[in-house]
């Protein structure tokens, strides 16, 4: 299936991850890709991921110790919008597929 957009998509990602912010870039890319994260994100980023509607005050509260609040906003929504595309994809793939299979089937008559 066609993603008309694709490129808004890639550009409002590229300036998540990799624009002007307070955060480093690497961890942007860390939140998003839910990858080779300093052990003190690993729990917030993982349930933003898998359950971003269960995120409280409380799993924010540690972290303002090391991180200020433009940085936790930063990571946060790199983590929200990696989950997102992962979504995105994942639907995507299913579309394909299904688009696939009856196309195959049509062809059999």
């Amino acid at each position: 299936m066609e993603d008309r957009f694709a490129q808004l998509r890639r550009a409002l990602e590229e300036s998540a991850l990799s624009g002007t912010a307070t955060s480093d870039p690497s961890l942007r890319v860390s939140a998003f890709k839910r990858a080779d994260l300093p052990p003190e994100l690993v729990t917030l980023v993982g349930k933003i991921h898998d359950h971003a509607y269960k995120v409280t005050d409380e799993d924010v509260a540690p972290l303002k110790q090391k991180y200020n609040d433009h940085e936790l906003y930063e990571l946060i929504l790199c983590a929200a919008l990696g989950a997102a595309s992962e979504r995105l994809e994942a639907g995507l793939r299913a579309l394909d597929a299904k688009e696939d299979e009856v196309s195959r089937a049509a062809a059999k008559g």
